[in-house]
């Protein structure tokens, strides 16, 4: 069979190129080993199913064990009406996983099921299954969030907790190690302990050890998948090179790297030429920005769910606020839990670029359809008879827009949206040919800097407020050594200015700035 990257459902080394995550599965089983009680819980396509399904294949070659591994994916709402049919259903999932490996053990599950109505039928039901295989038993249970915000399941996770603890007493038999799986951290989750006392809660699963695996790629990590790929397929490309872009790009999201890599393997390469040619990469990244899939679908719902987040992540992307991580902080939290947010040396930021652009897009999107800019931003206008962008004639007509549809509201409405709105003015300029990526630079003035490739030429336009004539010769310096990073001797700075007496405003000036012993030339305007 011929091997691709995978990006839906479980990873399984024979028909899929992957990272070799062996490190990772060690320090899961070191776990397992001392019989822990814990939880994976990641973001959506974070690899949680994956994991799962290898550490089955490696707990199955170890004759202590025995794994029963299921899923509460697509169970339906009906067994959780009662005690009995969530009893007995739960049983059923039981058989038809265990009847693949151990018929005997099937059958004993299918023959006790007469006798469990409830809970505690369940918990006898497991101390006696436990017994009888007479290995150390491992249950994981993938997609518990399909059924946690459900009294029920919350009640059997107590009772798995009660027996841990009868069971390091030396008073019962049950599972030796469970694995849950899932987007939320079921420990974090209250059940009322007693009915009749309304204000006293305690977590059904305080007893799990914490997760602290990273389960994100690093660039080295990335590598061995560039390794699987090379070796399966005879392509030629640059491995370092790639994963270290990649990483870049999706600061090691599982989902986000293997799809990068199949649009570049399926929609980008030449099928008569393997080679990736260093510029597929960028080419993946527009591709990527501009299709829809379910991944994005849940990041852009998740932050449109909820204002406060909402909130928060256009301070973090628009104005790159510095906030101060905290795990106690609910809003945070619901950023961390979903994968819009990482911890980031104690400061919360936007988890990779990709997500970053994706959220930049939209929120541009909806600027661009509550705004008429047609008349201002035909493409036409704006491309040199040699193919180039016209980005000085891009600033200008951009000032005009300004000028003549917001003259009245212009500090009110740029204060909130100015920036949204340049990007929503280029985006029908440069979609189809180019590509903007746009990066917020940390500082006193917080810069915000869009880089574009056009016709495979690089512009680096700067985006920043008026602050005072110290700070802005500050910033045309900053600008100046951005250029140089890139090889480039021309910027470009577009600066909104709210002073009243301004006469610069829709004018063009050029500024020069010596780094080193290269000249840099930035073109200026002021709307």
């Amino acid at each position: 069979m011929e091997k691709e990257f995978n990006v839906t459902g479980t990873c399984i080394p024979e028909m899929h190129y992957m990272v070799d995550t062996s490190n990772k599965l060690k320090k899961v089983i070191r776990l397992i080993d001392k019989g822990k009680y814990f939880i994976i819980n990641r973001p959506r396509q974070y690899g949680k199913t994956t994991t799962l399904f290898l550490l089955e294949k490696t707990l199955n070659k170890n004759e202590d064990y025995f794994v029963i591994s299921i899923s509460f994916e697509g169970i339906g709402d009906l067994i959780f009406e009662d005690e009995t049919k969530f009893s007995k259903g739960f049983l059923n999932i039981l058989k038809r996983t265990v009847e693949l490996e151990d018929l005997e053990i099937a059958a004993f599950i299918n023959e006790e099921k007469e006798n469990v109505e409830n809970l505690d039928d369940l918990s006898s039901f497991i101390t006696r299954l436990v017994k009888n295989i007479n290995k150390k038993v491992i249950l994981m249970i993938d997609e518990v969030d399909k059924s946690s915000n459900n009294q029920l399941f919350l009640s059997f996770l107590g009772m798995l907790r009660n027996k841990y603890l009868l069971r390091n007493m030396g008073k019962d038999y049950t599972f030796y190690s469970v694995i849950l799986a899932g987007v939320h951290d079921v420990k974090t989750l209250k059940v009322k302990i007693r009915p009749d006392e309304e204000h006293k809660y305690n977590s059904p699963w305080n007893i799990a050890s914490d997760f602290d695996v990273d389960m994100s790629f690093s660039s080295k990590e990335i590598e061995t998948m560039m390794d699987d790929y090379v070796e399966d397929k005879n392509v030629e490309l640059d491995k370092e090179y790639f994963s270290e872009r990649l990483y870049y790009y999706t600061s090691g999201y599982p989902f986000l790297v293997s799809k990068l890599c199949k649009i570049i393997d399926e929609k980008i390469m030449d099928e008569d030429r393997l080679v990736w040619d260093k510029d597929y990469m960028d080419l993946a990244v527009k591709k990527i920005l501009m299709e829809s899939n379910t991944n994005f679908d849940s990041l852009i719902k998740n932050i449109e769910n909820n204002d406060e987040l909402k909130n928060l992540v256009k301070r973090i992307i628009l104005d790159n606020d510095e906030v101060t991580y905290v795990a106690d902080n609910p809003v945070i939290n619901m950023g961390i839990i979903y994968g819009i947010f990482k911890n980031e040396n104690g400061k919360i930021k936007i988890n990779n670029r990709v997500y970053e652009q994706r959220i930049y897009n939209y929120m541009s999107s909806l600027v661009e359809i509550s705004v008429n800019i047609g008349y201002y931003n035909q493409k036409s206008g704006y491309i040199k008879q040699d193919g180039e962008l016209d980005v000085r004639r891009i600033l200008i007509k951009f000032s005009e827009f300004m000028k003549h549809e917001y003259s009245e509201k212009r500090q009110a409405f740029l204060e909130a949206d100015g920036r949204l709105l340049f990007l929503a003015f280029i985006n029908p300029i440069i979609n189809g040919t180019g590509f903007a990526f746009k990066e917020v630079q940390g500082g006193e003035e917080k810069r915000f800097d869009i880089v574009i490739t056009y016709n495979k030429k690089m512009y680096i336009l700067e985006l920043k407020r008026w602050n005072g004539e110290e700070y802005h010769q500050k910033g045309l310096v900053q600008l100046g050594e951005y250029l140089e990073q890139y090889g480039l001797d021309e910027g470009y700075l577009l600066i909104f200015d709210f002073r009243k007496l301004n006469n610069e405003l829709g004018k063009l000036k050029e500024a020069a700035v010596t780094i080193g012993d290269r000249k840099k030339n930035i073109v200026e305007v002021y709307c």
